[in-house]
């Protein structure tokens, strides 16, 4: 079980960096980081396809969406210095809080 999580969190941990590249790609234009997104999400979604045998798929994509948003917001404050506001801030806490709850109760 812990394995598996941790296969989770490979799997969103490659999606947020595949995600954060996106801007530095230039529209697919800048081949390093293009190929660096695209093995990125490549890893992600083996990931992802890995842990879907061992998970439940419901609590799967609802850690691996929801904690991607979470990391790619917070990420995106630093590196792109986009703006969050409370309403944002308090969007992002309910969403860790609905991961956690699917986790917590899964089936």
């Amino acid at each position: 079980m812990v394995s598996s999580y941790l296969i989770l969190f490979g799997a969103i941990a490659f999606e947020v960096l595949g995600t954060m590249l996106l801007p530095a790609s230039n529209n697919f234009t800048k081949p390093v980081p293009t190929l660096t997104l695209l093995v990125a999400y490549g890893f992600s979604f083996y990931f992802l396809a890995l842990v879907s045998q061992k998970l439940p798929l419901s609590v799967v994509y609802a850690s691996w969406a929801g904690l991607g948003v979470f990391s790619v917001a917070l990420l995106s404050y630093f590196f792109y210095k986009q703006t969050l506001n409370w309403q944002m801030i308090f969007g992002l806490f309910l969403i860790v809080l609905g991961v956690t709850i699917v986790n917590i109760y899964k089936a």
